[in-house]
């Protein structure tokens, strides 16, 4: 497997994570800084390291190298690692594009349907959260509300790459993308502020925005209602004295089996910020893309819920340090 960028902080603790559950999965780190790669290769033990240029279609590459899937853990604005895998019919992963920026992604894949998988996983923490919340609603015989909270730690918003990313999605567009009674809508940013409250009950001043968990979280539930705000500033893990933590509020309306009125609300929170989620949201879906867990995957464009059982996904995010909380006052 071809991991781009899987020297950075992502695409690191994701190969680390892989390496854990399947010890024998061959890994190759790419990276523009072979020593770097290298360095991480080394560590996990049955990886090799390569460099890379994203601004070639080959990627620099000799032809006749294998792999069994490439996974993109960072920005490729020339989309040459998808060219790459498409010509060779290799599954796909990316975590890097807003709901604006994919667009160049979908019609590659709509144009080539049959070439092979492409899992667009740029969700909060890559789909985790979207799995979390699809576990949840199991519960339910009828969602028709989910309001999502995060806080990000101001000293937690992953490497070079990940501040890039943020950058470039906040530049694209400065409106919020929500559901409301089953339309999605675009809201200016003056009609996007938002607070969230976190764990701990501390309010902080936040906004709604455009991410993919929110269409996701719509088709996924069929809930004519999703928002999804978000935050930066401190977490309740620093203001306790401790690392900066994730944590994740989630609300879900609907009717229980049977009718009766149904309200939850829970908080998703990892001590270790969101990084260890990310990688479990990247690893759940390289896991699939490889038929490492259940059947094979068919050529097309996927999502992170379409293709992995939230259960299997909460189960491993419990595993890896989550918790999953009752809310204060909810219910």
């Amino acid at each position: 497997m071809l991991m781009l960028g899987g020297s950075g902080q992502a695409g690191t603790e994701t190969a680390a994570l892989l390496r854990r559950w399947y010890p024998t999965l061959p890994l190759t780190i790419a990276g523009r800084d072979l020593d770097r790669a290298r360095r991480v290769a080394d560590r996990l033990g049955a990886a090799t390291a390569v460099r890379v240029d994203l601004t070639r279609g080959d990627l620099g590459r000799p032809a006749d190298e294998r792999y069994s899937a490439v996974v993109a853990a960072l920005w490729d604005e020339r989309l040459h690692g998808l060219r790459y895998a498409q010509r060779r019919g290799l599954p796909y992963l990316s975590v890097s594009s807003g709901p604006v920026d994919i667009a160049p992604e979908v019609v590659m894949g709509a144009q080539n349907t049959g070439a092979a998988p492409i899992l667009l996983a740029s969700h909060w923490c890559a789909g985790a959260l979207t799995l979390a919340v699809s576990h949840l609603a199991r519960e339910y015989e009828r969602v028709d509300a989910v309001r999502i909270g995060a806080v990000l730690d101001e000293r937690d918003t992953g490497g070079p790459a990940g501040m890039a990313d943020l950058e470039r999605w906040s530049a694209t567009t400065s409106a919020a993308l929500v559901r409301r009674d089953g339309v999605f809508t675009w809201l200016p940013a003056p009609d996007a502020r938002a607070e969230v409250i976190a764990s701990d009950g501390t309010a902080v001043p936040g906004e709604y925005i455009a991410i993919l968990d929110v269409p996701s979280i719509a088709h996924a539930t069929d809930a004519p209602n999703v928002h999804f705000a978000f935050a930066v500033g401190a977490s309740t893990g620093r203001r306790r004295g401790g690392p900066a933590s994730l944590e994740v509020r989630i609300d879900i309306e609907g009717a229980a089996p049977g009718g009766a009125p149904l309200r939850t609300g829970r908080y998703l929170t990892h001590a270790a910020g969101q990084r260890p989620l990310t990688a479990l949201g990247m690893a759940l879906g390289v896991e699939r893309l490889l038929a490492l867990r259940g059947a094979p995957v068919p050529p097309g464009i996927h999502t992170p819920e379409a293709l992995v059982d939230p259960a299997h996904a909460v189960e491993r995010m419990l595993e890896g340090g989550a918790v999953l909380t009752d809310a204060p006052g909810a219910g």
